[in-house]
This record gives C-alpha cells, sequence and structure tokens, in this order.
C-alpha cells in the first residue's frame, strides 16, 4: 500500500500562504503537477499513491472512491481537482504566475481518456494561464494509449509524453509485474512521434532480481532506436510494504546488488552518450537541451510549483505542504470548502540552502562554491583532489559531479552539507522527491 505522509505544522482552512512565501512567486519557473491516482493494476514495486479497481470500489462510470458519500467516481475527482485549482487561484491571486510547464503523474493518468485530461488542461490554462512555450507532459503506461487518444492528446495541447518501458526482457517485466508486452514501449513512443508530440521519453529501471547485463544492453539499445528524445535510468529501490519487498524477504527473490546497479548505470552512460544523448541530471539524458525536463527542472532548481490531487505535494516560496492520501478524503476536504493539505513545513534559511546543495548538484551544471559553508568548500576540494568533481566548473566557481561523483553522489552530499545540517538530508530526500 502507498507510504504514510509525513507530520508537520498544520495547514489554515483556507490554505493561505505567508505573505513573504507570495514575494517572488514564478521568479525562477512556476509548475503544475497534477496527480492522477488511478491505475489498472499495482506494479509489485510501486508504493505510489496510486488505487486500483481492487483497492476501490468500482462502477461503470469509472472509479468509486466513496458510495457513501454519493458516489465519488472520475468525475467527481475531476471536480475536486477543479475545486483546489479555483482555491489555489484565491490563494495566489495576483501573485499567480503563468504556468511554464504543466505535469500529468500518477498513476496512470492516461486511463482518463483524453476528454477528460482536456477538461484539466483547459482548467489550469484558465486559472493560470500558460506560458507561450509551456511543456505540457502526460506520464503513460505503453498499454494505455493508441495512435488515436494519442493524436487526441496531441490535439489538446500536450507537447510531451513520458512512457514507463521499463525493460524489454519478458522475465524482469514478470518480476516487475509490467501487463505491457516487451516491445509495446517502444512502439508507443513511436506512435507519439507520429501523433506530433515534440519531445518522448522512456523510463528504464535497472537492478532488477533476475537482469542480466544483456537484458539491460537490449533495454538500453530499444530505447535508442524508438526514436525517444529524453530516457531516464533509476535503480531499482525495494520499498517496505511493496509486494516485491515481500518476495524479497520471503527468498524468493535476491535482493538487488549495489555493485549491479553501478554496473548498470555505467552501461547506460557508455549507450546513450554514444547515441548522442548528454546526462543533465544523475538519472536523466537527452539529445540536446529543449528535450531535458523542464518541469523536473522546476524541481531541481528550487522553483516554485503547486501540486493538485490526492497526495500530492507543492512548493511555493519556502513553504511545502502535502495533500491527504486518499481521494475520498482529498474530494470530502474540498466538497466541505477547506484546504486538501494535510500538514506543511516552512523552510528555513538552512533547510533551503541545505536543499539548493542536494538538489543542484544532481545537475550537470552544479551549484555554487558560494552556496556551501567553510567545511563544505574545504570538502569540495577534498572531492575535487579524488576525482568526484569536475576540475574545469570548479575552476569557475561551481561543484559539478564526475561520472565517479554520480556513482557516489549521495555520499557527496553528505560531505558537502557536513557543516549545513547532513541530519536533515534524508528527511529532504524524501519530501523534495515527491512532486
Amino acid at each position: 500500500m502507498p507510504s504514510t505522509l509525513p507530520e508537520g505544522e498544520p495547514v489554515p482552512d483556507d490554505g493561505a500562504l505567508p505573505p513573504e512565501a507570495l514575494a517572488g512567486v514564478g521568479h525562477r519557473g512556476f509548475g503544475v503537477y497534477v496527480h492522477v491516482p488511478f491505475c489498472a493494476s499495482r506494479c509489485g514495486y510501486c508504493d505510489f499513491n496510486t488505487y486500483t479497481t481492487a483497492e476501490l470500489a468500482a462502477d461503470p462510470l469509472g472509479f468509486m472512491v466513496d458510495p457513501g458519500r454519493g458516489g465519488s467516481s472520475v468525475d467527481a475527482y475531476l471536480d475536486a481537482v477543479e475545486a483546489e485549482l479555483r482555491l489555489a487561484r484565491r490563494v495566489l491571486a495576483d501573485a499567480a504566475p503563468p504556468a511554464t510547464s504543466v505535469f500529468f503523474g500518477g498513476g496512470t493518468p492516461t486511463l482518463l481518456g483524453p476528454d477528460q485530461l482536456a477538461r484539466l488542461l483547459d482548467r489550469v490554462a484558465d486559472t493560470f494561464g500558460l506560458a507561450a512555450d509551456a511543456e505540457i507532459t502526460t506520464e503513460a503506461n505503453p498499454e494505455s494509449v493508441d495512435p488515436p487518444s494519442l493524436r487526441a492528446l496531441r490535439r489538446t495541447g500536450f507537447n510531451r509524453i513520458s512512457l514507463g518501458m521499463q525493460s524489454t526482457a519478458p522475465h524482469v517485466l514478470a518480476v516487475l509485474d509490467r501487463r505491457h508486452t516487451p516491445g509495446r514501449a517502444a512502439a508507443a513512443a513511436g506512435e507519439a512521434r507520429a501523433a506530433g508530440f515534440e519531445h518522448v521519453n522512456l523510463d528504464l529501471i535497472y537492478g532488477t532480481p533476475g537482469e542480466t547485463a544483456d537484458d539491460f544492453d537490449a533495454s538500453l539499445a530499444a530505447a535508442v532506436a524508438a526514436g525517444a528524445d529524453h530516457v531516464s535510468a533509476y535503480s531499482l529501490i525495494v520499498e517496505d510494504g511493496t509486494r516485491l519487498a515481500a518476495r524479497i524477504r520471503r527468498g524468493e527473490l535476491p535482493m538487488p546488488s549495489d555493485d549491479v546497479a553501478a554496473d548498470r548505470y555505467l552501461a547506460a552512460e557508455s549507450a546513450l552518450v554514444a547515441a548522442g544523448f548528454a546526462w543533465y541530471e544523475v538519472s536523466n539524458w537527452s539529445l540536446e537541451a529543449p528535450a531535458q525536463c523542464r518541469h523536473n527542472l522546476i524541481y531541481w532548481r528550487g522553483g516554485d510549483w503547486w501540486g493538485f490531487g490526492p497526495g500530492a505535494h507543492s512548493h511555493v516560496g519556502g513553504v511545502r505542504w502535502w495533500n491527504v492520501k486518499h481521494p475520498s478524503a482529498y474530494s470530502g476536504r474540498l466538497a466541505d470548502g477547506r484546504t486538501p493539505a494535510h500538514a506543511r513545513e516552512l523552510l528555513g534559511p538552512a533547510e533551503r540552502g541545505l536543499e539548493e546543495v542536494m538538489l543542484r548538484l544532481r545537475l550537470a551544471e552544479g551549484l555554487p562554491l558560494a552556496a556551501l559553508g567553510a567545511a563544505g568548500r574545504n570538502a569540495a576540494g577534498e572531492a575535487l583532489a579524488e576525482g568526484l568533481l569536475e576540475p574545469g566548473p570548479y575552476g569557475r566557481g561551481r561543484a559539478a559531479l564526475t561520472l565517479r561523483g554520480r556513482l557516489l553522489a549521495d555520499g557527496v552530499v553528505l560531505r558537502l552539507v557536513a557543516d549545513q545540517g547532513a541530519e536533515l538530508v534524508a528527511d529532504q530526500e524524501q519530501t523534495a522527491a515527491c512532486p
């Protein structure tokens, strides 16, 4: 089942933000995240805030969230997101900037029809406006789209799609409990290109028990051949409470190996660079700068975003908050005229400085050495001598990871924030990475 929410400070019923949080909103971009919590089935490794038909009562019209409230279906979910959009507009008022990016994540957003996704996108545009070059992304499972639906999504304004490929090896997909066939993700990427999507991402997972080096090499080759201009590759993480964790605990599968994960990462770097890709974030490669995920760059650069939907996280002007998780509770709060936020935290200068180091160091552009304390700058010099930081950027006053540094990124961060409260890193990683 989905992981629990962190605790924090209470949020005013009207969702009001401190005046100082509203100053400067949008100066580093403003993103909108829409969480669609529905999935046709739950993958064995997944602990995201998603719900299947087996976990929610279902009716012929869609997902029933809480029959006790009169039958909260997908339409009721759409109504609730629209209510949160109205709340956001009241909270941000004149400070509300046009959205530079909109990202529909999940769950499986494309379990909603193109007309339903278009409805929400239209409401986002009505609420905030969209920048002229706004990046508008939807995630999709490969089996949840086809050429007609992709053409319809493109007509409604979506210009980027992120497809969950994970692997092309049948036995790896089986361990991950993925439902699509090995070749479906690559085919969907081609269909998205044919439908006119400007940018196509394929997600890969490496280090799955039973995956061989040849399996991963084949997945990388398929992603490149599919015509994607962006590839994300993540090491499998075994999350408590998932079916995968239970299988490993019972001894049915081995725990993923850190050494294997490092080998897979090096394989990804080699294959993708040979195909013309360049890394811009530790787990992300693009063919050219315009193909970089601008929405995720808002997260990594410490910008502002509002997350809509059950369990979504938001950050505006140093205030981070997170919504209640269950769709019923989310819809119920908004129906009662209250914010759906579960709790929030106000980030002070130390926390914001820590996050800047933690997130920006993951980027190829690195971070200014001036963002580090005295001990951190000394640690950066040591990391440079050990081959963990690039000498060129260091000479220009920036800390940027080498390939070896990327393999040890978490440890490098801990060293650089030694005098900035390294004990906060684990908590900040949990919240900063969850839109």
